[in-house]
């Protein structure tokens, strides 16, 4: 019972960090790196390093209007989950 519960939390956590972008579900690559337990330059430098192991459309970056446009969505979510918290 408790290995339900602790792997609907894992995948709860999980899902809460896709995002759709460009039509597509991607995670960033410092939560992946989170989730791993590694840095972030640790885990991009280990893809580029193996490059060939994963499929073309493995990764992209984010054109800085994304990346701000992301990053206000993302501070609006966690100021919702605040208050959500706040109220209880």
């Amino acid at each position: 019972m408790e290995n339900n519960i602790h792997n609907e939390k894992l995948l709860a956590m999980v899902k809460s960090k896709i995002y759709t972008i460009r039509g597509q579900k991607v995670m960033f690559d410092f939560d992946l790196a989170q989730m791993y337990n590694v840095k972030t330059g640790t885990l991009n430098q280990s893809v580029k390093r193996n490059i060939e192991r994963f499929p073309d459309d493995f990764m992209f970056q984010l054109t800085k209007g994304e990346y701000e446009i992301l990053k206000s969505q993302i501070l609006a979510l966690q100021a919702n989950r605040v208050r959500a918290a706040t109220s209880r």
